[in-house]
């Protein structure tokens, strides 16, 4: 057995030697005189060593109580170099283990998910609604009340979908906790039913033809900055979600295959997008890429061309021209173009037999939908790409007769 006495005269040899307690234990002298206690035992049939310190940090009494431990563990069906790694990592794990860390870890684990604005918006609500709230608190120790009642002040303001959002973001944060042993429950679960259900509003659009034509012929006289006209005029001739379109880079248009190809990372459902650009749509690029052509948005922002146009700019103009947030939106023109498609397949010209079987789902394709068909596909950015390149110039010839059309602007 060792003594006090024996460890500290024990000198350096030039290399590495042992000097033996019992019952494993034994101090490592190194080449150097370092001092280290090692334990050796057999677990699982395999021989195996645990460091458990350095002399004099771990006296030799000390060393001996950490081998204790170790073989009290093994007695129990236990690895200690194992546990030790879980002990390990759980301190580590309670170093940045508040709501706030383990919530902006999340946000850039997970950033590549999603485009630029989400994350901004998700960070955004997180930062006004949640950290100054339980930010600050160890994330394992947050209980249902403590998230209601981060909940209910949101819901309060009378925000009662942002409250909801906020339900969600603050469920994936805690079963990412979980997941990566920062927290043991999810306690979103728990508050089910206990907060008003979310408003659900649908996106104002028009559908009555005359009124879509006489909107047409405002956005034709529209005197305003050219680039938000040109956007105004090609939204309804591609009818993408606003950001899609404010984002539109020249690097994604093919002018000689006559497509725009939006990116995944830049898509609401993460898959890539061919949209078939029609003549009038070619025509509005064409217009426009002498002014913004050498830079890399088609529609840049008006006092930097390193940033897209605002996710106002569209909506404002549309303000200005008269045209009520009550009768049409961003998104209107989506809604537009899959209710008059549908009501007008033999007016567009779209007959035959796909058409009358699948119409819908080429339409849903062409909108991004995630949608599968009838044979369980979902949706890829290539298919029924012939019938919906059709479809897209039918549809702007569909809108040109529209515009002519001669009836009132008065509007209802």
């Amino acid at each position: 057995m060792l003594t006090d006495t024996v460890i500290r005269n024990a000198a350096r040899r030039g290399k590495p030697y042992k000097l033996h307690d019992e019952r494993g234990l034994y101090l490592l002298v190194s080449a150097a005189g370092g001092k280290l206690w090692r334990f050796k035992y057999r677990f699982a049939g395999k021989e195996k060593v645990l460091a458990l310190g350095q002399y004099p940090d771990v006296p030799l009494k000390a060393a001996r109580e950490k081998r204790v431990e170790a073989r009290q563990l093994v007695a129990a069906g236990k690895d200690p170099g194992v546990e030790k790694k879980v002990t390990r990592e759980r301190l580590k794990a309670s170093a940045v283990g508040t709501f706030e860390a383990v919530a902006r870890e999340w946000l850039k684990k997970f950033a590549s998910r999603w485009t630029p604005a989400t994350a901004a918006t998700k960070l955004r609500r997180f930062e006004i609604h949640v950290f100054p709230r339980i930010g600050a608190r160890p994330i394992r120790d947050i209980t249902a009340p403590d998230l209601l009642a981060v909940i209910r002040r949101v819901e309060a303001t009378g925000r009662h979908d942002t409250a909801h959002r906020v339900h969600q973001l603050c469920g994936e944060v805690f079963r990412y906790a979980i997941a990566t042993d920062r927290a043991d429950r999810d306690p979103s679960g728990d508050l089910r039913g206990a907060f008003s259900p979310a408003v659900v509003t649908n996106r104002a659009a028009v559908t009555e033809p005359a009124k879509v034509g006489a909107i047409l012929r405002m956005y034709d006289r529209y005197d305003g900055y050219i680039v938000t006209r040109c956007a105004l005029r090609l939204a309804p001739l591609v009818f993408v979600r606003p950001g899609e379109l404010r984002q539109a880079e020249w690097s994604e248009v093919d002018f000689d295959k006559g497509e725009w190809t939006i990116p995944a990372w830049k898509m609401k459902m993460r898959n890539s997008h061919t949209v078939p650009l029609s003549r009038q749509a070619i025509a509005i690029l064409r217009e426009l890429q002498p002014v913004t052509g050498e830079g890399r948005y088609v529609f840049p922002s008006g006092r930097t061309g390193e940033r897209p146009m605002s996710d106002n700019a569209v909506l404002a103009a549309m303000r200005r021209m008269g045209i009520p947030k009550d009768e049409m939106s961003g998104h209107g023109w989506r809604a537009v173009a899959r209710t008059l498609i549908a009501e007008n397949l033999e007016q567009l010209g779209l007959v035959g037999a796909i058409w009358e079987s699948m119409a819908r789902e080429i339409v849903e394709h062409q909108l991004a939908h995630l949608v599968k068909d009838a044979t369980g596909e979902a949706y890829n950015r290539t298919k029924f790409l012939r019938e919906r390149r059709q479809m897209m110039q039918a549809w702007a010839d569909y809108l040109d007769t529209l515009r002519a059309a001669k009836v009132s602007e008065k509007r209802a």
